[in-house]
């Protein structure tokens, strides 16, 4: 098994880090060889580090150079197309495709998380939603549970279903506890989105992301 998916959510702070880093520890925990990347990130401490590339890098059981799991890091946590305007910088997809394919020839799967939503512009009149095809990679769709999630997944799916990539499969993240009517708006999605439920994660669940892998599965699995 030599696989990549490309992950993305139904908007911004909705988990996709975290659930990024569960299916890393659930490939581990598979006997499989894991990297994920995160070629845009925006948002830096005092050390010009980002928390969600450093989480994913603790997450990865291979370890590869920094520059290839995330070529483009912006220091305001603002949007990445405004980020790089400011830094006066083009965000070429070019080392992006090249990334991905060094952590293919070193993993078993790789996940490649996207930054925002799937449509999130990144200059030069191109979006998230472009690089998805550019990689040409299956999606992971990360749905945050919380009202309003249901047109938001759905059309996430229709989005990504108009640039001919296949949805492999979707995270239910229950970002908000007190969710009124879960239950009734997880069977809504599994019934509408065309793609299998890979798992529920619990809201803060222990051991934290290590722990989220308990309830998913990797696509196909």
């Amino acid at each position: 098994m030599n696989t990549a998916y490309f992950l993305t959510g139904t908007d911004t702070e909705i988990g996709k880090t975290f659930v990024t880093c569960a299916l890393l520890h659930r490939a581990g925990l598979d006997g499989l060889k894991a990297v994920g990347l995160k070629p845009i990130a925006a948002g830096t401490d005092a050390a010009g580090r980002n928390d969600d590339v450093e989480a994913i890098r603790a997450a990865s059981n291979v370890e590869l150079p920094r520059e290839i799991i995330n070529p483009y890091c912006f220091e305001p946590a603002i949007a990445p197309h405004i980020a790089a305007a400011e830094a006066g910088i083009s965000i070429d997809f070019g080392p992006i495709t090249a990334s991905c394919e060094a952590a293919r020839k070193q993993a078993d799967l790789v996940v490649v998380e996207g930054v925002g939503g799937f449509c999130v512009p990144l200059g030069n009149q191109r979006s998230t939603a472009d690089l998805a095809v550019e990689l040409g990679l299956p999606v992971i769709l990360v749905v945050g549970m919380r009202l309003g999630c249901i047109n938001h997944a759905l059309l996430t799916a229709e989005a990504i279903a108009a640039r001919g990539l296949t949805l492999a499969g979707w995270v239910a993240n229950r970002i908000d506890p007190a969710m009124s009517r879960f239950d009734k708006n997880l069977e809504t999605l599994q019934a509408m989105l065309p793609a299998p439920l890979l798992g529920v994660v619990p809201h803060g669940p222990n051991g934290g992301a290590a722990g989220a892998a308990a309830f998913l599965k990797l696509p196909g699995a």
